[in-house]
């Protein structure tokens, strides 16, 4: 990989990072989208993002830890199921041939990519309140492991949309992340190995950068505007993918 190439997954990492952190979601699935157009394979491309923001998720979790925002029982509740379900997903996607299942990868990113831009209006799908958020956490954690990232738009737009608590929501979605994220990590490296460092650096060296940035960010940007666009560009991306 040449230098130039190498600065532009650094770029990537430091895009993903500056809207996650003004929306609390989407590093993974905003990189991953990116990833795929590329021509990387799904199970690469997914192994590839949540290996880069282990780092990303433990310093985020670690950090609404400190601040109180999480709720032991409900991160506890979204955090096992989670990894099971990450587990499972990875497992799956390693097994499956990347042009057969890249089609349905691509439709599951459109898919959140509209729902994102409905949530920016103001609109959910999901209305009724819910005592039970392992299956949530279950599905999340499977979903993103195939998906490349879903995890914060699945979990987080869910919890809030069932009259969760704003702060011990996204905190707890937010720490359960990194148990995921490592648990996914690890099976992707069991079953396809450890590939793509470079791109991983990248991705991590952007975050990074962008962290601090997306700090400040986050209490200037306002929020629906800038949903929409990702949730646009997401939905573009997927679009193009799916008709070539």
């Amino acid at each position: 990989m040449e230098a130039t190439e190498f600065l532009l997954f650094v770029a990537l990492g430091l895009f993903a990072q500056l809207v996650d952190g003004a929306l609390g979601m989407a590093y993974g699935l905003v990189s991953n989208s990116v990833l795929l157009a590329l021509g990387i394979p799904p199970a690469a491309a997914s192994a590839t993002v949540h290996m880069a923001e282990i780092a990303t998720t433990g310093v985020s979790g670690a950090a609404h830890a400190r601040l109180g925002n999480v709720d032991r029982r409900l991160f506890w509740r979204l955090a096992i199921p989670g990894a099971i379900g990450g587990v499972i997903g990875a497992v799956f996607l390693s097994h499956v041939p990347a042009q057969a299942i890249r089609p349905y990868v691509n439709a599951y990113l459109l898919v959140l990519g509209i729902l994102i831009v409905l949530r920016a209006l103001g609109r959910s799908l999901v209305r009724a309140p819910s005592r039970h958020p392992g299956p949530l956490g279950f599905a999340g954690g499977l979903l993103d492991a195939i998906g490349g990232g879903g995890w914060g738009p699945i979990t987080t737009s869910t919890l809030l949309a069932r009259n969760g608590a704003v702060r011990t929501t996204i905190g707890s979605v937010n720490a359960a992340e990194f148990v995921v994220t490592l648990a996914i990590s690890i099976a992707f490296a069991t079953q396809i190995g450890a590939s793509h460092w470079r791109i991983v650096l990248g991705l991590l060296i952007g975050g990074v950068i962008a962290a601090p940035i997306a700090a400040l960010l986050v209490r200037r940007l306002p929020e629906k505007p800038v949903m929409i666009a990702v949730g646009l560009l997401v939905v573009g991306i997927s679009l193009w993918q799916l008709l070539r």
